[in-house]
């Protein structure tokens, strides 16, 4: 059984690279080729393939954005991220959005067609270090829930607003801000405003 690939990347060298690195695969087959969200469902669409391999800096979006939508046409294709990005919001983002791999562009040619046919097959195929970051964020304890209070506290602190305008947007003193922040950095375990509004988005908390 032939598996049919997508490659989905806006830069032609790279394009290049992963065709050639699959060329002589037995069983694989390179069906078509993307540089830009809107065109990856378009050509998903039109050839349906088995897997897709999608950046995840497109000219006109993401790919976590194009994943999406190629699984809610096209539920029995299988999505693999192929980056050179492995934050931890990247990657659960692309997880949630139902891709079945990430794998980084530094993946030798052995290791992603092993990856392409066990994603054909409904595996889950992640880098050794995506695969590190995944088991962290499962293992990490989930935060404390936040009170309605201290929501509408980090919802300010997310739009940038001072510890004197949340005062005064909230109708509280500056020192009961700084009280409510505290309390929000020890319940998410964060030590500042940045971390601490993206532990509470991942959370659902915000």
């Amino acid at each position: 059984m032939t598996i049919d690939v997508l490659l989905v990347d806006d830069h032609p060298v790279v394009r290049a690279g992963i065709r050639a690195m699959l060329h002589d695969q037995p069983g694989l087959t390179i069906v078509g080729e993307a540089v830009s969200a809107a065109a990856a469902l378009t050509t998903a669409r039109d050839l349906r393939p088995d897997v897709v391999l999608m950046d995840l800096r497109l000219p006109d979006g993401d790919g976590v954005g194009a994943t999406a939508a190629i699984l809610a046409e096209l539920p029995a294709t299988r999505v693999v991220i192929l980056t050179t990005y492995e934050t931890d919001g990247d990657i659960l983002r692309a997880v949630e959005a139902g891709a079945v791999g990430y794998l980084l562009k530094d993946t030798s040619p052995t290791d992603l067609a092993r990856s392409v046919r066990a994603a054909a097959r409904g595996e889950t195929v992640l880098s050794p270090t995506v695969a590190a970051k995944l088991l962290h964020q499962v293992r990490r304890p989930r935060p404390e829930t936040l009170s309605r209070r201290e929501i509408d506290v980090l919802r300010l602190v997310a739009e940038g607003l001072t510890n004197a305008a949340i005062g005064r947007a909230l109708f509280i003193t500056e020192a009961t801000v700084k009280t409510y922040v505290v309390r929000i950095f020890t319940k998410l375990g964060v030590s500042d405003r940045t971390a601490a509004v993206m532990a509470a988005v991942q959370a659902g908390l915000l």
